[in-house]
Order: structure tokens, then C-alpha cells, then sequence
């Protein structure tokens, strides 16, 4: 029987009936433990293969179990202080005193959980707390309005229509090495080839400028036009680029510039934003006054998806006016669960102090990676850091021109060696897919000083074992090296 001849008699048959379907895995069962094969052929069957392919060739993939909201374990037993998440984790792993806010609103309250067009206290909280943190800092914020989705991308997405809406048909400008997501117009403001290629003819038209020339900024706006000119979108500081800051003036100068021409600025805080670089917002800490803010990851205290774009009220209001107020809308933006977690999280990072404890701690780690720099340079060749956001470039581990693969394999392999080494000395951190050779560190913002030290203290033995670069090949048994050539090549 030919393959269409078998749908045809399949769909002729009709549904299944319910009492012939039996799901393949109950949920109860998860809560007793699953052994570590059942779990990874799971995921080869039905899920991303070839990413959980590599992380378990190199052996970092867990899965991992929280003993301790700072503390991690893997399948081997193996303890490691959490610095990974991608900053999205900002108090560790089940901190107990936003589960027992989570807990008691499970318990207590009968909140619509998506409210969607309708009142909504815990929402309503929420957008009142963010405008009144960011006017804290940047005064001309005060009326500003809140957009909540589920992720990063969503709120760069809206970011986007914002400003198009507010200054239509002209040109987004964005940075080399930028990172905004890989969703339609956030992916058109990530200049990376390779999440890039396969899906032009990308949004657009956008400009892309070398990130913290301001001299090339005047110039890109003289020659365009500014009336021809949507918005800039900017981070800060590139997390998933490096950790590069701009030099000193580069935001306040552009900002100058834009205000001049009526241009607005979207300040991509999301891994930046809430305490994470030891401000609250670093774009403002830079001199930058903003007009609309995209945030997301410690907003959903490392449980639940939540994001932010923050606009001010003559923009918003360009987007979202009268009776076009649903012209733009997200189904779960604004649901009462993530609310109930963004509002405690904020909460805790003003309660505990966060933002200044992030400032003193990244100061404290950063002086530690720069002495390791200087004592392994066969090994490191760069350390940066703001506050609780860290970042090591590692020498290539081997010269391209001998090998039959391109550079930029080459330096993803580093990496990748080097996440898996410090795995092994007890220290889980963050791969970065827009930089060259680098790994990064954003332990929680939380982390007590004991674990501080010793999670240093970690990465200094990391580099004492390898000392040169080349040293991390032989993190990796010679069947490892089999696996990986084959999903490589």
C-alpha cells in the first residue's frame, strides 16, 4: 500500500475513540524521578535532538536537581554553584520567599488567571511599581505605560511596533555584535549570519553601526536623513555579545543626538535591567534617558516567563489608541501567576538590597577574574564584568589553518571545552552565541559571600588545571570526540 493510499484509509476511519488512547507518560510519575536515559531518549525522539546531543556529549546537560537556591546538582552527583540562566535567574532556584508568595496565592486567591481585557489587580500593581522604579531614576518617565508579554523577543517585538507606529517608514538602526532574539523583527536586529541567513528576506529596512562609535552614529544619521530614521534599538552592555560596554559618553551622546532629531531610543535591558549590572537600569546608570525599555528574565525570578516593554505615554498611546487599543496583544501578557512572581521579585531585589549588593559583589569577582587573567594568559585572554554579569574569552584552543573546519567552529568548540571544564570543577555557567570564545557567568544576584568566594575560588582552580588553552581538549574522552566530530561534520 503506498504512503498516500495508508492516509487516506487512516482519515477515512476517523478519530481514535478516547478509550483506545492511553498518553505514553503520566505526571505523577515525574514527581518519584526518572532515570537519566529515559529522559535524554525522550528528548532524541521528540524534542531538539541535536542540542540535547551536544550538551550531553560534553556532559553538561544535566538533567540537574536544586539542592540549595544557589546550589545545583547533576546526574553524577556532582555539586555546582549555579551561575548559569542567562540572567534570568536572579535568587537561585526555588527561593523560598517567592514560593511562599507563589504558594499562598495558589492557596488564597481567586484571581482570574487571564484577565486578559479586564481589571486587573496584580497587573495593574505591577505596571505602577515598574513606572515608579524606572521615574526613581529617570524623572521624565513618570507617566509612562507598561506592555507585558511572555519573553525577551515578544517585548522587542512590541518595542518595535511601538516606535514604527510612533515614527513610521523610516530605517531602525541597531549595533554590530547586537543580540535582541531570533522572533521576525528582533532576529532583522540581530546581525548574526548564522541565525540570519536562512530566513531573508528579513524585516526591515535596518542599518547596522559599529557599536560605541558615536562618530559613525553622526554620520549614518547625517547621510540618512533623521526625519529618516525610525529608532535606535541599543543594549547597554551586549550580554550575549561578550559583555562589551560601549565607552564612556557613547549612550548619552546618541541619546543627545536622537532627542535633537525627535528619534526614539529603545534601551534593551533585558539581560541587563533590575540589579543585574549593579543599576537598576544600566542604560540610565550610562547617562541615556530612554523612551521605551524592554525587559524581561529577572522579571520572572527564574519561574515563570514574563516581559515588559515600557513606553512613553505619547508612544503607547500612538500604538494603542481609543478604539485601536487591541491593535496590537498578547494572550498570557499580563496573565495574574506571572504577575504575582514579577511584583514579588521586584520586591526582593528593593527589600534585600540587590541592586547595591550586585554593584559591590561584581567588583569583588571581577578584581578575581582580572588576577586570573594575568596569571593564566595561555588561557584567558579577556575578563569584563558589570556587576553580576561576567565574562571570560578564552584563547582559541587549537590554530584553524590546521584544521579542516572554519574559525568560527573552531571558537565555538572552545566554548564549549570551557563551560564543560568548569562543569567539572563544580561551576554550571552560560554559553554566549554572539561572541568569540565566551563564557559567562550570572550567578544569582542573592548569592551569599561564602558561596561567592567559593564560586571563584572554582574558576580559579578551572584555570590552574588548564592552563593553556590547547589543555582543554583533554577535558573529553576520545568517544566523546567521535560523537561530536559526527554532529559537526
Amino acid at each position: 500500500m503506498s504512503a498516500l493510499a495508508a492516509r487516506d484509509e487512516t482519515l477515512s476511519a476517523g478519530p481514535a475513540p478516547a478509550a483506545r488512547l492511553r498518553l505514553p507518560v503520566a505526571s505523577d510519575d515525574l514527581f518519584d524521578g526518572v532515570d537519566r536515559a529515559t529522559t535524554f531518549a525522550r528528548e532524541q525522539a521528540h524534542g531538539n535532538r541535536d542540542l540535547m546531543g551536544l550538551v550531553d556529549i560534553l556532559g553538561i546537560g544535566g538533567p540537574f536537581r536544586a539542592v540549595s537556591p544557589w546550589e545545583i546538582e547533576d546526574e553524577e552527583g556532582r555539586h555546582l554553584i549555579h551561575a548559569g540562566g542567562y540572567a534570568a535567574v536572579p535568587f537561585g532556584e526555588g527561593y523560598p520567599p517567592l514560593v511562599r508568595t507563589v504558594e499562598r496565592y495558589l492557596a488564597e486567591a481567586r484571581d482570574m488567571g487571564l484577565p486578559q481585557s479586564s481589571l486587573s489587580a496584580w497587573r495593574a500593581a505591577l505596571e505602577e511599581n515598574l513606572v515608579a522604579i524606572l521615574a526613581s531614576v529617570a524623572p521624565s518617565h513618570a507617566r509612562s505605560r507598561v506592555f507585558f508579554s511572555n519573553s525577551g523577543a515578544e517585548a522587542i517585538e512590541a518595542a518595535v511596533k511601538f516606535v514604527r507606529s510612533f515614527r513610521p517608514g523610516g530605517t531602525l538602526i541597531n549595533f554590530t555584535r547586537a543580540y535582541h532574539g531570533k522572533t521576525a523583527a528582533a532576529l532583522a536586529l540581530t546581525p548574526n549570519e548564522e541565525y540570519q541567513a536562512p530566513f531573508r528576506p528579513l524585516f526591515g529596512p535596518v542599518q547596522t553601526l559599529p557599536y560605541g562609535d558615536l562618530d559613525a552614529f553622526e554620520t549614518a544619521l547625517r547621510e540618512l536623513g533623521p526625519d529618516r530614521v525610525t529608532a535606535v534599538i541599543v543594549e547597554p552592555i551586549q550580554g550575549e555579545g561578550g559583555v562589551i560596554r560601549p565607552p564612556a559618553g557613547f549612550l548619552k551622546g546618541m541619546g543627545e543626538l536622537c532627542r535633537r532629531h525627535g528619534i526614539p531610543v529603545v534601551a534593551d535591558e533585558i539581560q541587563t535591567g533590575l540589579g543585574r549590572t549593579g543599576h537598576w537600569f544600566a542604560s540610565v546608570a550610562d547617562g541615556l534617558d530612554p523612551d521605551v525599555i524592554t525587559l524581561a528574565k529577572t522579571l520572572g525570578g527564574g519561574m515563570v516567563p514574563v516581559a515588559a516593554t515600557i513606553a512613553r505615554e505619547e508612544i503607547f498611546q500612538k500604538m494603542l489608541p481609543g478604539v485601536e487599543s487591541k491593535r496590537h496583544s498578547n494572550t498570557f501578557g499580563g496573565a495574574t501567576l506571572p504577575m504575582v512572581v514579577a511584583l514579588r521579585s521586584l520586591e526582593l531585589i528593593h527589600e534585600e538590597g540587590l541592586v547595591a549588593k550586585a554593584r559591590r559583589d561584581g567588583e569583588a569577582g571581577l578584581a578575581r577574574l582580572r588576577e586570573l587573567a594575568e596569571r593564566f594568559p595561555d588561557l584567558i585572554v579577556d575578563v569584563r564584568g558589570a556587576g553580576m554579569l561576567f565574562a571570560l574569552q578564552i584563547r582559541a584552543v587549537a590554530p584553524s589553518r590546521f584544521l579542516p573546519v572554519d574559525a568560527e567552529l573552531v571558537d565555538q568548540v572552545g566554548a564549549a571545552l570551557a563551560l564543560r571544564a568548569l562543569h567539572l570543577t563544580g561551576v554550571h555557567g552560560c554559553y554566549s552565541i554572539n561572541a568569540q570564545r565566551v563564557v559567562r557567568l550570572t550567578p544569582p544576584l542573592n548569592l551569599p559571600e561564602n558561596l561567592r568566594d567559593t564560586l571563584f575560588d572554582r574558576v580559579a582552580a578551572t584555570a590552574a588545571a588548564y592552563p593553556q588553552s590547547w589543555r582543554l581538549l583533554g577535558t573529553m574522552s576520545p568517544a566523546r570526540w567521535v560523537r561530536l566530530a559526527r554532529l559537526a561534520l
